[in-house]
């Protein structure tokens, strides 16, 4: 399944999360090369094939008016419009969660808006007016009535029976929706990014630690980062400014931090995203549209499902074995929290999946359909960790190229490597595995392989040093072997 940041076309993951059976799903169409966990070969021909539905990051809802090809970015309307009109979206593309809607030129959801002319008094406005008012007059009238007949029919010994003026008190308990959301949302912001040229849009982060750390999507930070604007915003209204610690690509992770932060964040719990099951309930917060604050529930639709996405810039994609939930998720919930029942983050949101052309870069903006995507917080938190102590990301990897092509019979290895260079890198894991190019590898441990992207999300769930299994297939004949991973740090 596949995703796109910014109206870049990027290859299709498997539609079907990875299920233990002898003939593996199909795999994802080419893509842009990853660098990382696997490296993809250069290809020369779009991958054939029907396609799914088409993905969109649930990305930040655009703010401000964009420049052509940028990501993010909704092309500004005529003053007054309302909404603006959607700049035009690529082909597959998912788009991202936490996005921005379209903006006018005054750069924020809504300020373009103009107050309606008053409509004729003989118009429909009126009619309702009047029905209004006589309805009120008919009501003053048979209370009127009313009370005069039972003043006339009172002897005296009537008996008056008074009603309670209170419907008691309202408890919400802390395992409730209510009770969750009223502990939670104090901890999650509006973040508002903007470059240097006036391009941007509008995603959501949360509460990582009271140091004022804020995790939230890359794509919604990415504009911001070379000497942009950057702001987010707490439900009670209270704006900071603040800057970015450090981004992943790959992820699709970011961390900014406060300036002047506040000393009493309240950090949201983190849960464990092994231990999610398929039907458990989900809350997802974020500010859809541009409007923030804004709160859905559903349940965990499936796991391990393997979504890619392109940031529109051309360069590396984004890869995750994602949670999917059918909460409602829609641009502008990019980067906010996935809640379990409890209100313990389970992962970030990141992308929803689209049934046509719209989406961020597209002709219309895309819309919720109840699939949506959210990346593991146990896969978050360790990104987050890592930007937080040395500003850059950690990927491991295996130190092989393999294809993006849409084959079925899994991740291959290729013949040559990017630019030209070895396959397989001499003296990394696969080489000292004994993999070779032409090696189809079809399980990492007990994850059925079907396609390079779903690969690399997989490996990129394990950290540098973990030993995984490998089943791969070469001249027919099917071999396992045992390889410790590497890594790799930065995006380039």
């Amino acid at each position: 399944m596949s995703t796109e940041n910014e109206g870049t076309a990027v290859p299709p993951a498997p539609s079907a999360p990875p299920v233990p059976v002898d003939a593996p799903a199909a795999s994802a169409p080419q893509a842009p090369e990853t660098g990382a966990a696997a490296t993809p070969a250069p290809q020369h021909a779009a991958p054939g094939g029907a396609q799914g539905p088409e993905l969109v990051h649930a990305g930040p809802a655009p703010a401000y008016a964009s420049a052509e090809g940028r990501p993010h970015g909704g092309a500004g309307g005529p003053e007054g419009a309302w909404p603006p009109p959607q700049p035009p979206q690529g082909p597959h593309t998912p788009s991202y969660d936490g996005g921005a809607g379209g903006a006018g030129p005054t750069g924020v959801w809504g300020a373009g808006y103009q107050q309606p002319a008053p409509k004729p008094k003989n118009g429909r406005g009126g009619l309702v007016a009047a029905i209004l008012v006589a309805a009120l007059v008919a009501g003053g009238l048979g209370g009127g009535l009313g009370y005069t007949l039972a003043k006339n029919n009172d002897d005296g010994s009537s008996t008056t029976l008074s009603a309670s003026d209170s419907g008691g008190s309202v408890k919400r308990d802390a395992g409730t929706v209510a009770g969750v959301v009223q502990k939670a949302l104090p901890s999650t912001v509006t973040i508002e990014a903007e470059s240097t040229s006036g391009e941007g849009g509008t995603g959501t982060g949360f509460v990582f630690d009271k140091q004022g750390h804020i995790v939230t999507n890359n794509h919604v930070v990415a504009d911001a980062v070379d000497g942009g604007k950057l702001t987010a915003t707490f439900p009670d209204g209270k704006k900071y400014n603040a800057e970015v610690v450090g981004h992943a690509q790959g992820y699709d992770v970011a961390v900014i931090k406060l300036k002047n932060a506040p000393g009493d964040l309240e950090p949201l719990t983190l849960g464990n995203s092994d231990q999610v099951a398929v039907g458990d309930s989900t809350i997802a917060i974020g500010a859809p549209f541009g409007l923030s604050n804004t709160v859905t529930t559903g349940i965990i639709s499936a796991k391990n499902r393997p979504v890619a996405s392109s940031d529109g810039s051309g360069s590396n994609a984004s890869y995750m074995s994602a949670l999917q939930t059918d909460a409602s998720i829609n641009p502008g919930n990019s980067g906010g929290p996935l809640l379990d029942a409890h209100g313990n983050v389970i992962g970030i949101n990141s992308a929803i999946q689209s049934t046509g052309s719209g989406g961020l870069g597209g002709t219309s903006q895309s819309g919720s359909i109840g699939l949506g995507f959210a990346i593991p917080i146990n896969q978050a938190k360790y990104v987050a960790q890592q930007l937080i102590q040395t500003g850059k990301p950690v990927y491991a990897k295996i130190g092989a190229s393999v294809s993006l092509e849409d084959s079925s019979g899994g991740a291959k290895i290729t013949t040559e490597g990017a630019g030209g260079s070895a396959s397989v890198e001499a003296g990394g894991p696969a080489a000292k595995a004994g993999l070779k190019p032409g090696d189809v590898i079809t399980k990492l441990d007990d994850h059925v392989i079907d396609s390079g992207p779903t690969l690399i999300g997989e490996i990129w769930t394990h950290k540098p040093g973990d030993k995984v299994k490998i089943t791969y297939e070469r001249d027919g004949r099917t071999h396992t072997v045992d390889l410790t991973l590497g890594s790799r740090t930065g995006d380039s």
